[in-house]
C-alpha cells in the first residue's frame, strides 16, 4: 500500500511528472493531462492539470481542484477529459482502491500503432512482447475512434475496465485510438513508469513499417463541426 499524499504533495509531484514527461517528448504542445484523486483526510475530490496547460511548465498554484463529483472548486479551469477520468477513478477502484492518479499523454509510438489496419482491428494494442510490459503494464484494451471529449468513449473505457476486471485480469491502461493511453496507478510517479514502458514496447512493435489509414471523411466532418478543424 503507497502512502497517501497531502494536497500540497500531490500538486508538486503533478507538476514533476508532467515537467518529466514533457522534457522527454511524451508529451507535446497542449497535449496530455495528470490527475490525482484526494484521500478523505485531504478533503476528498480531485486535482488536474487545466485545460489546454502545457505540462513541462505547470504551476502547482494554478491546478484545478475539484470535489468527489468533479465539480470545481478552484484554480485554473479543469481539463476536459476530467469526466473520463473520474470515470476511471471509479471503475478501476473497484479492483484496485489503492489507485490515486491518471496519467493521459499522446505519446507517439502507442498512437502510430493505432494508426496500423491490423493494431485498429484488434481487441488489445500489444500482444505480451517483454516481460516487463507483462509486469508493468499488462494488457491494453483499445478504445475504438471517438472526438475528443465524447461520451461514447468514456463509457467504453468503464465498460472495458469493468469487463477485464470480473474476468480476473484488471488493467491499469487503455489506449484511446488515434489519441494516447490513459494510464492509472497508486501514485503519479508509478503511472508515469507505467506509461514508460507502454511506449517503449509501442516503439518495439512500430520498427517495422506499414502505412497509416486515414480518418473517414463522416469522422473528419465531426472534427469540422465540433471543433472549427480547418481541413
Amino acid at each position: 500500500m503507497t502512502e497517501s499524499m497531502t494536497e500540497l504533495q500531490a500538486r508538486e509531484e503533478i507538476c514533476r511528472v508532467g515537467r518529466s514527461l514533457f522534457e522527454r517528448g511524451y508529451v507535446h504542445g497542449t497535449a496530455g493531462n495528470i490527475s490525482v484523486r484526494l484521500d478523505d483526510s485531504q478533503g476528498g475530490g480531485f486535482l488536474i492539470t487545466p485545460t489546454d496547460a502545457c505540462l513541462g511548465f505547470l504551476d502547482p498554484a494554478r491546478l484545478a481542484r475539484l470535489d468527489a463529483q468533479a465539480h470545481q472548486l478552484s484554480g485554473d479551469r479543469a481539463s476536459k477529459t476530467i469526466a473520463l477520468h473520474a470515470h476511471i477513478y471509479c471503475a478501476a477502484r473497484q479492483f484496485d482502491p489503492e489507485v490515486r492518479c491518471v496519467v493521459h499523454t499522446h505519446s507517439t509510438h502507442c498512437v502510430a500503432l493505432s494508426l496500423r489496419t491490423q493494431a485498429s482491428a484488434q481487441e488489445e494494442l500489444l500482444a505480451a512482447l517483454t516481460p516487463y510490459f507483462v509486469m508493468k503494464v499488462g494488457r491494453v484494451p483499445v478504445i475504438p475512434y471517438h472526438r475528443p471529449g465524447a461520451l461514447e468513449a468514456v463509457q467504453q473505457v468503464a465498460q472495458a475496465i469493468g469487463r477485464y476486471g470480473e474476468a480476473g485480469t484488471p488493467i491499469r491502461a487503455v489506449m484511446l485510438a488515434r489519441l494516447g493511453p490513459n494510464v492509472w496507478h497508486d501514485s503519479p510517479a508509478a503511472a508515469m513508469a507505467a506509461l514508460e514502458e507502454l511506449e517503449e514496447t509501442a516503439r518495439l512493435a512500430c520498427l517495422g513499417a506499414e502505412a497509416p489509414e486515414p480518418l473517414t471523411e463522416s469522422q473528419i466532418e465531426e472534427l469540422r463541426q465540433n471543433f472549427g478543424a480547418r481541413w
